[in-house]
């Protein structure tokens, strides 16, 4: 294992994402290749971690005021062992190629623990639609698909949104595709519903990032009643998994943006996220002018001089990281665990830096890694993606039922796992084992190819 990931590193010495997905796969199944020698010799790790194809391509587009841009855009296609490409389209100026490879890859085993046919991959651009006017972000879209469009296919490869990808880029890269291929086919997943959308895609990851926490809370026979519980972000995840805390009785205490963050200590109710998902979704404000509306908040700018970020410093009992990757450092994961957190459910990919992982597992907290807690998303995607094959659209309640059972099944896939490879209750190494144990078998069912 250390050979692979030698190998791994040198020739992609950059890509310190990717690197650190990849440790972390290969550190915890180890027991598995211990039990099967035969993966050893069919080099199942070298496979597993090498993309089945990168596609990476110029995006020329003009501006508002006839300046031509040029972004640069990605698809990993990644392992396509149990079903099509699925995973998300991400539009950031951070997007880089290690950034989509760590993505695809964490896709993979995300995918193969919803119990659904998917594969695993990711995509996206440095574009940033942030400011951009609609004409710019169509423009954009529609320069992205008209090379996308011949990689991509309702039995090939299935992307969704992600950061900087809402409803509206998804319809305007849907629109072109459609008439690029000239068929109107379930090609997008996150489609608005009077077009092929699912009831429950937007709330499905944060929705689902909290059913798993409960899962976990349960087997302590805990539930999130009168827990605080810190949320970091202020997008989608973030919205809907403080939605469903609220339901559920948590006090959520904290949301932020890429600027700062707010502390509420009365707590954020129905009222104060309305007003949130108002600024963030229709006037694409800012957090800090929550304090404007609701002055008993604080509002804290970034600080770039602190080594930590202070949002993961207050005292609560759950934290639910949902913004970005390794938002998480290791003082933060000190602070996290100093604080009596019991609980940390990743709504975001890879929000945990390693030290702060093995800290939350070293000192029992009941730790849920993003490939497990936030699979939600793709799993009502998948759902999407069956309700477009055949035609229908199931009520709200139906999504919901399957979208809880789906994450209860993750939860004991997990556990049970762990278990049966000697790491009981650790749900970073039964998330891992789990999905690559079914992604290999499929693998080598399927020949050397």
């Amino acid at each position: 294992m250390d050979e692979i990931l030698s190998v791994i590193k040198n020739k992609d010495p950059e890509q310190r994402e990717f690197h650190q997905a990849v440790d972390e796969v290969l550190e915890t199944v180890k027991p598995v290749l211990d039990k099967n020698p035969e993966y050893r010799k069919q080099a199942v790790l070298a496979r597993i971690t090498e993309p089945e194809r990168v596609i990476m391509f110029r995006v020329p587009w003009m501006d508002d005021d006839g300046q031509v841009h040029v972004n640069r855009g990605f698809r990993v296609e990644m392992n396509s062992a149990i079903g099509p490409y699925k995973g998300g389209l991400r539009f950031h100026p951070s997007v880089n190629l290690g950034i989509i490879k760590f993505l695809a890859f964490e896709q993979v085993f995300k995918n193969s623990l919803t119990t659904l046919a998917m594969g695993g991959g990711k995509g996206g651009s440095d574009f940033n639609p942030k400011g951009k006017s609609d004409a710019e972000v169509m423009r954009f879209c529609q320069a992205f698909m008209a090379e996308l469009f011949r990689h991509i296919g309702p039995n090939t490869d299935v992307p969704a949104g992600d950061i900087g990808v809402g409803a509206r880029e998804i319809g305007f890269l849907f629109g072109m595709y459609k008439k690029l291929s000239n068929e109107f086919t379930g090609v997008l997943t996150g489609k608005s519903l009077d077009w092929g959308g699912s009831l429950i895609r937007p709330e499905a990851t944060g929705y689902g990032t909290v059913y798993f926490g409960a899962e976990m809370l349960a087997t302590r026979g805990e539930t999130f009643a009168g827990k605080t519980c810190l949320v970091s972000g202020a997008g989608n995840v973030a919205q809907f998994t403080t939605e469903k805390l609220i339901e559920l009785g948590g006090r959520v205490l904290t949301l932020s943006d890429s600027s700062g963050y707010i502390y509420d200590e009365q707590g954020i109710d129905s009222e104060k996220l309305a007003f949130v998902q108002q600024l963030k979704n229709v006037r694409r404000g800012r957090m800090a002018e929550y304090v404007e509306t609701y002055p008993d908040a604080v509002y804290i700018p970034v600080d770039p001089t602190l080594d930590y970020n202070p949002l993961w410093a207050h005292k609560a009992d759950c934290a639910f990281p949902s913004a970005t990757q390794n938002e998480i450092g290791a003082k933060d994961g000190e602070n996290l665990v100093k604080n009596g957190i019991m609980l940390v459910s990743e709504g975001a990919n890879m929000p945990s830096v390693p030290e702060a992982v093995n800290l939350f597992i070293e000192h029992s907290l009941l730790y849920a890694p993003g490939k497990a807690a936030n699979a939600g998303g793709v799993a009502v995607s998948g759902l999407e993606m069956a309700q477009n094959s055949m035609r229908l659209a199931w009520p709200r309640e139906e999504v919901d039922a399957r979208l809880k059972q789906i994450m209860k099944s993750i939860h004991k896939t997990c556990l049970d796992a762990g278990e049966n490879y000697g790491v009981k209750g650790n749900y970073v190494a039964g998330a891992n084992i789990a999905g690559f144990v079914k992604v290999v078998h499929a693998m080598l069912d399927q020949g050397l190819v």
